[in-house]
C-alpha cells in the first residue's frame, strides 16, 4: 500500500532543505526524497580535518581520477579530498549536444555542502529587466514581493555582510561581516576615488561571524568548507534546515530514492504524489500526498516534469506552454585579471577567511550604455604567497626551506560572473537513446553562449585589467578563460515562472500551471538569472512558496 503524506519534497539540497523545514514547521507531515546516499551531519564529514599533506596526492587529482571522472575533470571539482561528494560521471551520464559542464552531487544535503557560500539579493533592475529589454518573457513578481522572505531566509541561515546601501545590491539581513585585508582595503579606497559606480565591498556569505549557541554553529576561518564543516559554520541542509525540521517531529528523510515521476489525477487535475525507484533494490514504490516541491535542482527538476509525461501532456508535467526544457542559463566566467602588489611584506591576515570580495554590476545602469545587455559582477581576493609557492632562484637545500618558512609576495585576481540571456534554443530534452546505470532515459543539453555573451566577455576581461591597474596593482595580466557553459554551477531556467501559462511553465507562486498542487522552487523556476549567486534568491522563493501551499491548503484550494 502507498505511504501517505501531506507533502513530499524531492530533493534535498538548499532549496529541498527549505521546503523541507517550511512545511514541517507549519504542521505537514512531510516525506524528503534524496536520490543518493545518506550524509550525517559532523559524523559523515570524513576528511573535515584532514590537511592537504595527509592525502597521498596532497589533495590534487590522479591519472585514474581523471580517467574515470571526464566530466568533472574539467574544473576544480575533480580533487582529492572531497570527491566522494560529487556525482559518478559513469553512474550518471548525460548528452551533449553541445559542451555544457554539469557538476553534480547526490546525496543528502546536495550541493550545499560543497556551494560557495556567496548569497546576494536581486534587486528590481533584475525582476524587471526582461520586461525592459523586451527579452523572453516578464518576471511575474517584484523586488518587494520577495524582499521579507528575503529577511526570513537570511535571518535563519545566517549571512555575513556590510551594509553599502547599493540599488543594484539590496542589503539584508546581515550578521557582522568579514573584513577586507589591507591589499584589499585599499584597492577599495582607490577604485572608490576614481569610479563613481564601481565598489569593491567584502562578499556576502552564508557564514557564521557570530555564534548560533542554541545550534551549536560557528565559523572558525578554516576555509575547508566543501569537505563539510563540524562546526556548522556555514548554511547548508545538514547545519540548518534539516535539523529545524526534524526537530518538529514531522519529517521523514528516504536517501536512495530516484523519484522517477509525478504522479496526475486527470479527473482531479492534481497529482496524487510520486513513483520512486529505489537506488539500492531498483524496486518500486508509490508514495501520495496533498502537494509535491520538486526541489531536484534545476536539470533533474526539468528531468522529473519530461519523465512525468501522460497522455494528457506527452512532452512532460507542465509541458502545455512549450517552454518545458528551455530558457536554460548559467553563469558565464573564467575571464578576469591579476598581478602582483609591491610593499605590504610587514603585513599578514589572521585566519583562513573563507570568502573573498565582490564588486557588483556596474555596467547597463546609472546611465552606462554599452554594446550588449546586462552585466556582470567580479569575485576575488587578496593574499600571500605560502609554503607551496615556487621560488624560482632556489630549488634545494637549507635556503629553500627558510624561505618558504616566510610568506612571499602579495597578489590579487578577480573573476567575472556574467549573466546569460534566457534564449528559448538553449533547452534540455530526454535522450531516449542513453541510459544511466538504473536504466533510465538520460538527460540531452543543449545550451551554448550567444552574441550578447561574447561581447560582455570583452568588458569582463579588460575591466578586470583596469581595475586592477587603478587600484595599484602591478604586472596585471588579463585571463581569458573557458566560458562554457555550466561552469558557473547556477543552473537556471526550463520551468520558467511568468504571468501567462502560456507561455511560463510555474505562476508567480511556483505553482505548475498544469497542476497547481506541484510546487517548483529550485533553479529551474528562474525567468532569467542575474549576474549575482543565485542560492539565496531558490531559499526565499521556496519559503514563500511553502506559506503559499499552505494557506492554500488550509483553504482546501489544493
Amino acid at each position: 500500500m502507498p505511504e501517505n503524506y501531506d507533502a513530499i519534497v524531492i530533493g534535498s539540497g538548499i532549496s529541498g532543505g527549505w521546503a523541507a523545514k517550511e512545511l514541517c514547521e507549519k504542521g505537514l507531515k512531510v516525506l524528503m526524497l534524496e536520490r543518493g546516499q545518506p550524509l550525517e551531519h559532523v559524523k559523515d564529514y570524513a576528511e573535515a580535518n584532514k590537511p592537504a599533506w595527509e592525502y597521498p596526492h596532497r589533495g590534487s587529482r590522479t591519472q585514474q581520477m581523471i580517467k574515470d571522472y571526464p566530466v568533472l575533470k574539467r574544473d576544480y571539482p575533480l580533487n582529492e579530498r572531497n570527491l566522494h561528494y560529487w556525482a559518478s560521471d559513469k553512474d550518471c551520464p548525460y548528452t551533449e549536444i553541445k559542451r555544457f559542464d554539469w557538476f553534480r552531487g547526490y546525496h543528502v544535503g546536495g550541493r550545499s555542502i560543497m556551494w560557495g557560500r556567496q548569497s546576494y539579493r536581486w534587486s528590481d533592475f533584475d525582476f524587471e529587466a526582461n520586461a525592459k529589454d523586451a527579452i523572453a518573457i516578464d518576471w511575474p513578481i517584484r523586488y518587494k514581493d520577495v524582499a521579507p522572505w528575503y529577511d526570513h531566509v537570511e535571518t535563519f541561515a545566517g549571512i555575513s555582510g556590510s551594509m553599502e546601501g547599493l540599488p543594484q545590491l539590496p542589503d539584508g539581513k546581515f550578521l557582522p561581516p568579514m573584513d577586507l585585508n589591507c591589499v584589499e582595503k585599499d584597492v577599495a579606497a582607490r577604485l572608490k576615488e576614481k569610479y563613481e559606480h564601481r565598489r569593491l565591498i567584502i562578499g556576502r556569505s552564508a557564514n557564521l561571524t557570530t555564534a548560533k549557541p542554541d545550534e551549536s554553529r560557528q565559523c572558525n576561518f578554516r576555509n575547508m568548507c566543501s569537505n563539510g564543516c563540524p562546526f556548522g559554520g556555514y548554511f547548508s541542509t545538514q547545519s540548518s534546515t534539516l535539523p529545524a525540521a526534524k526537530k518538529t517531529g514531522n519529517l521523514t528523510l528516504r536517501p536512495y530514492s530516484i523519484v522517477t515521476r509525478i504522479l496526475y489525477d486527470k479527473d482531479k487535475k492534481k497529482s496524487t504524489g510520486v513513483e520512486v525507484l529505489d537506488a539500492e533494490t531498483n524496486k518500486t514504490y508509490t508514495f501520495n500526498s496533498k502537494i509535491v516541491f520538486l526541489c531536484a535542482s534545476t536539470l533533474n527538476s526539468a528531468w522529473v516534469l519530461m519523465n512525468s509525461a501522460t497522455d494528457i501532456w506527452p512532452d512532460g508535467l507542465g509541458s502545455s506552454s512549450g517552454e518545458l526544457g528551455h530558457n536554460l542559463m548559467d553563469h558565464h566566467l573564467g575571464v578576469g585579471a591579476g598581478g602582483e602588489v609591491d610593499g605590504y611584506e610587514d603585513k599578514y591576515y589572521f585566519g583562513f577567511r573563507p570568502n573573498g570580495f565582490y564588486i557588483p554590476r556596474y555596467r547597463n545602469l546609472f546611465g552606462d550604455k554599452r554594446e550588449y545587455i546586462r552585466g556582470f559582477g567580479y569575485q576575488g581576493a587578496a593574499s600571500r604567497q605560502g609554503w607551496s609557492r615556487e621560488v624560482a632562484e632556489l630549488n634545494i637545500g637549507a635556503d629553500y626551506k627558510d624561505a618558504l618558512s616566510e610568506p612571499g609576495h602579495w597578489s590579487v585576481g578577480m573573476g567575472g560572473f556574467g549573466e546569460i540571456l534566457p534564449y528559448h534554443e538553449n533547452k534540455v530534452t530526454l535522450d531516449k537513446t542513453k541510459k544511466d546505470k538504473w536504466g533510465l532515459n538520460v538527460l540531452a543539453i543543449d545550451c551554448e553562449l550567444k552574441d550578447n555573451e561574447l561581447k560582455m566577455r570583452k568588458d569582463m576581461v579588460s575591466d578586470a585589467a583596469e581595475m586592477l591597474e587603478a587600484g595599484g596593482v602591478k604586472n596585471v595580466q588579463a585571463r581569458e578563460g573557458d566560458g562554457t557553459p555550466g561552469r558557473g554551477i547556477h543552473e537556471m531556467g526550463t520551468a520558467r515562472m511568468g504571468n501567462d501559462k502560456k507561455t511560463s511553465v510555474l505562476n508567480k507562486w511556483n505553482q505548475v500551471w498544469d497542476c497547481m498542487n506541484v510546487f517548483a522552487t529550485d533553479g529551474a523556476c528562474m525567468t532569467s538569472a542575474a549576474c549575482q549567486n543565485p542560492s539565496l534568491t531558490y531559499m526565499a522563493l521556496t519559503a514563500r512558496a511553502a506559506d503559499h501551499a499552505v494557506s492554500e491548503l488550509k483553504k482546501m484550494n489544493l
